[in-house]
């Protein structure tokens, strides 16, 4: 059975002092979850663990993202956290600070419904 992709929400999240890719990822996740609401599991009498959500989280360092603290904060269904090269990383030139910008995208699904 394959499944159908119903909502897809971006986030954007920031650590402006520690350089914590996983912080920044966070942020960027519940920054995409946050405007979410999805009525239509309660309208049609679905279940939450029916759904599958697969998040993609881009910053410049993928390897620095602890992928099994991002998946444990996920709400609802069966999620994977993946990380990509992407983000941004801003260098405050006076203090050489590092201020590191993550991107998300949450992606949830459903098995098709007849």
């Amino acid at each position: 059975m394959s499944d159908q992709r119903f909502i897809i929400e971006m986030g954007m999240g920031n650590d402006q002092y520690g350089q914590d890719y996983t912080k920044a990822a966070a942020r960027a996740i519940e920054d995409a979850i946050r405007h979410s609401s999805i009525p239509m599991f309660d309208a049609l009498g679905l279940d939450h663990t029916d759904m599958r959500v697969q998040v993609t989280i881009g910053v410049q360092e993928p390897d620095k993202v602890d992928i099994t603290a991002l998946t444990a904060k996920l709400p609802r269904g069966t999620a994977t956290v993946t990380a990509t090269f992407g983000g941004l990383n801003v260098t405050n030139p006076d203090t050489g600070n590092v201020l590191v910008i993550a991107s998300a995208a949450v992606e949830a699904f459903l098995p098709k419904q007849g």
